[in-house]
């Protein structure tokens, strides 16, 4: 049986997470997502690891949720809830894991697969990748990729994707913020492990400070989220790390990461 998640780490710290289901046009069925969530939390302990590449096996990234295993359970609402929770839970430990995960796009994102590209912190797609959260198209309205699809573009451009159902080309997606860069796809490696040895060359420590800090002040208003940076600064401030790259800056020198 193939293998359903591949995971490499090479000597940059850069985790490499390739679904690798191509037959099922690697959907996020409930073994997939097991699989996630199993890498993910070692991953968020595994101190050989600074940043996650999430990338898929051929010309499909994800097709969202296994419909025929949908289909099978049909008559099981505990299933479905299941299937739903834990999708949510991969989603969220995508946000809160304290790596940055960047995803790389080669082929069609749909529905879950969609919502997985907006789960993540970056996110770099070949000129020929499309988007859609198409579940209109089939009575079954994309409610959980909404959530971070409409925390990644704005609410009519959300809006139009999920009414509509209609695909969207990599140069649509980079327009309105689902995705960060759109290249040629015989560059979209080269692009993509670019980017993650730039990050992986910063302070870990920094780095979860950061990604944490982000997202829990987008959820509060300006002057909470003032007041809750400030204090984020003033910790981050007491790190190692960060007095180690001051120092480095005035010095005009290379900082030596001690990731503390």
């Amino acid at each position: 049986m193939t293998k359903l998640l591949t995971r490499d780490t090479d000597n940059n710290g850069i985790t490499t997470l390739t679904l690798n289901e191509p037959d099922q046009r690697n959907s996020l069925s409930m073994a997939m997502l097991d699989a996630l969530s199993e890498a993910l939390t070692d991953i968020a302990t595994d101190d050989t690891t600074r940043v996650v590449v999430l990338g898929a096996a051929g010309n499909v990234f994800c097709a969202g949720h296994n419909l025929k295993e949908i289909r099978d359970q049909l008559d099981s609402y505990e299933f479905q809830l299941a299937l739903f929770d834990k999708c949510s839970k991969v989603m969220q430990q995508v946000v809160n894991l304290p790596k940055p995960v960047i995803a790389r796009v080669a082929g069609v994102a749909t529905a879950a697969g969609c919502q997985l590209v907006a789960s993540c912190d970056l996110a770099v797609a070949a000129d020929s990748a499309r988007f859609a959260t198409p579940g209109v198209n089939i009575g079954l309205f994309c409610s959980t990729p909404m959530v971070a699809l409409s925390r990644n573009v704005s609410r009519k451009h959300a809006m139009e994707m999920l009414l509509t159902g209609e695909m969207i080309s990599a140069a649509r997606a980079e327009q309105i913020g689902l995705i960060n860069r759109v290249v040629d796809e015989s560059m979209l490696d080269e692009t993509v492990y670019t980017m993650a040895r730039t990050i992986a060359g910063k302070s870990g420590h920094t780095l979860k400070i950061g990604k944490g800090a982000f997202y829990q002040q987008l959820e509060m208003p300006l002057a909470e989220a003032y007041d809750y940076t400030a204090q984020i600064m003033a910790d981050n401030l007491q790190a190692d790390d960060a007095r180690e790259g001051i120092c480095a800056f005035l010095e005009k020198r290379k900082p030596e990461w001690t990731d503390s």
